[in-house]
């Protein structure tokens, strides 16, 4: 179990710390226990959670109340106990066992674990930590992350085992290595390629993240990924993508794209490369962010014949999309992304410096940023959006990223963000939640552990106090705003409990741990956050 796990790690170092202090050193340990025990409790033998309203991720409208049965970390039994408004017959629930785990649900609201398919573990630019990330994460009830490229591949898979093992806190990694990683001359022939790729696997990873190459080394790699049955993501960098767009990922065996580049070049009907300015500087944030945002208005219209040939082929391929959305909205509303109300408690001082304004840093990409920008991003997502929703509207998957860590999106609240502006792109709340569990689960080959609740599959699970469907804003951390009858503002909802890998974790313990991480710091540093430009 988790707890005990950390009773040892704690062990070990404060036996060198404290050697000749032995109350001390025992009083620390238990007191490191018991706010530990706050955060998270299990696997448990079995676990019944009662009475909750089912939202089950597979575009089925809610259900309730249900109990739900866990047995050693595999769902047993979903049962309906009654009718909305009328009590239930005890006699007719399941039975806890000895020594079982319950939680009252009642008027609570369970969903699959979300899964985000495009999460950084953090970086050493941002000066964030795997384990402050990870409580983000689990404290808005994301339970499966696939890190698309990181600070290493060991590093990751080493985090990878320790969390299916239930040594840390953590949700399930899917580990993504970075086309070319520790290839010391870079990869040159397709051949190199290919041995670069079975390498990769043969390491443990779990699939390659691409930035594009050459069109010759994009196909072998492609084609040798896939034949070892690996996942596959592209975000297909300016670079390269005049000779080589999604639509030539898509038919060498790439299994997703990320973001939208290399969609609108596969859309051009008019054009090879993108209309740059003759002064454009790919190493110039500014120039290449302005640019993009004006990409989408180069492409085909959308439902013209060009568009939907696109479209169609890339249906037909079983390809997904992980668009990303909220890792761009600071360029249509660069003042929302950085005045979010969680930066104050739950952003760290150095990822705070990260997201400035600077030409060498990727946190931030604007030197000087205007109405003229946001209003060319705005027209930009429009269109963006239009593809994304039709794409799904004709069956194709369509999965939930944040890619956290960057342009003031933090770790955990930016998924929620992500999950409110595939609403915006013309999903239904029950196709976001679609998006959010299932689809991912599909795209990652995990669909028979993951996505639905149901029995046979794993307990990854989210406990919500509010209504999800009526409100995508119930799940960030600080919850929604709401008037109540006798005129009181309050703050509703915040996950309550995330499921993974059979342990409970308190939602908002985590989230309070987090606070007292970043006060620590601020404290240390003697740090306040402040605006970009204000002293």
């Amino acid at each position: 179990m988790i707890l005990y796990h950390h009773f040892f790690i704690v062990l070990a170092i404060q036996q060198k710390k404290m050697k000749n202090n032995r109350l001390l050193f025992a009083v620390f340990l238990l007191s490191t226990i018991v706010v530990h025990a706050q955060l998270a409790e299990g696997p448990f033998d079995q676990m019944i959670i009662r009475g909750v309203i089912l939202i089950n991720g597979n575009g089925a409208p809610p259900l309730g109340p249900v109990d739900v049965v866990v047995e050693n970390n595999v769902i047993t039994q979903v049962k309906t106990v009654g009718y909305p408004g009328v009590e239930i017959n005890d006699k007719r629930r399941p039975v806890l066992k000895e020594g079982g785990k319950e939680i009252d649900a009642e008027g609570m609201y369970l969903l699959p674990g979300f899964i985000d398919m495009h999460g950084h573990i953090g970086g050493v630019s941002q000066g964030a930590d795997w384990d402050y990330v990870f409580k983000l994460w689990l404290a808005h009830g994301v339970t499966t992350v696939r890190e698309p490229s990181g600070r290493s591949r060991d590093w990751t898979l080493d985090l990878k085992q320790k969390s299916a093992q239930n040594k840390i806190i953590a949700p399930r990694i899917i580990q993504y290595t970075g086309f070319g990683t520790g290839a010391e001359n870079g990869i040159n022939t397709p051949e190199e390629a290919r041995s670069w790729v079975r390498a990769n696997a043969k390491a443990g990873s779990d699939g390659i993240k691409f930035f594009g190459a050459s069109p010759e080394i994009m196909e072998a790699a492609l084609d040798e990924n896939k034949k070892l049955g690996l996942g596959s993501a592209c975000h297909h960098a300016q670079l390269s993508v005049a000779r080589w767009n999604v639509l030539h990922s898509a038919r060498a065996g790439l299994t997703s794209m990320e973001h939208w580049y290399g969609l609108p070049e596969a859309l051009f009907d008019d054009k090879t490369v993108q209309d740059y300015p003759l002064d454009y500087n790919y190493q110039n944030e500014q120039h290449r962010f302005e640019q993009a945002g004006k990409l989408w208005q180069q492409a085909a219209k959308p439902y013209s014949e060009h568009w939907n040939w696109v479209m169609e082929e890339l249906l037909a391929l079983d390809f997904t999309l992980d668009p990303t959305f909220n890792i761009y909205e600071a360029s249509r509303d660069l003042h929302r992304s950085r005045r979010a109300e969680w930066h104050e408690d739950y952003t760290l001082p150095s990822l705070w410096r990260f997201y400035q304004p600077s030409k060498i840093s990727h946190g931030s990409y604007w030197h000087f940023w205007g109405t003229e920008q946001e209003i060319a991003w705005k027209q930009n997502y429009t269109l963006w959006m239009t593809f994304v929703n039709e794409y799904k509207n004709r069956g194709g998957r369509v999965t939930t990223g944040s890619d956290s860590g960057f342009i003031f999106q933090l770790y955990g609240f930016a998924y929620v963000r992500e999950l409110e502006l595939l609403r915006e792109a013309g999903f239904h709340p029950l196709e976001v939640i679609r998006s959010a569990t299932l689809n991912g689960a599909e795209a990652l080959k995990m669909d028979d552990q993951i996505g639905t609740i149901e029995v046979g599959k794993l307990a990854d699970m989210v406990l919500v106090d509010a209504n999800p469907l009526e409100n995508l804003k119930v799940l960030y951390g600080t919850g929604a705003i709401k008037l109540t009858s006798d005129n009181k503002v309050v703050r509703v909802g915040g996950v309550k409990y995330t499921i993974s890998n059979g342990v409970v974790y308190d939602a908002k313990a985590l989230l309070k741990e987090v606070k007292n991480m970043v006060d620590q710091v601020k404290e240390e540093e003697n740090f306040t956050l402040s605006q970009p430009g204000v002293n």
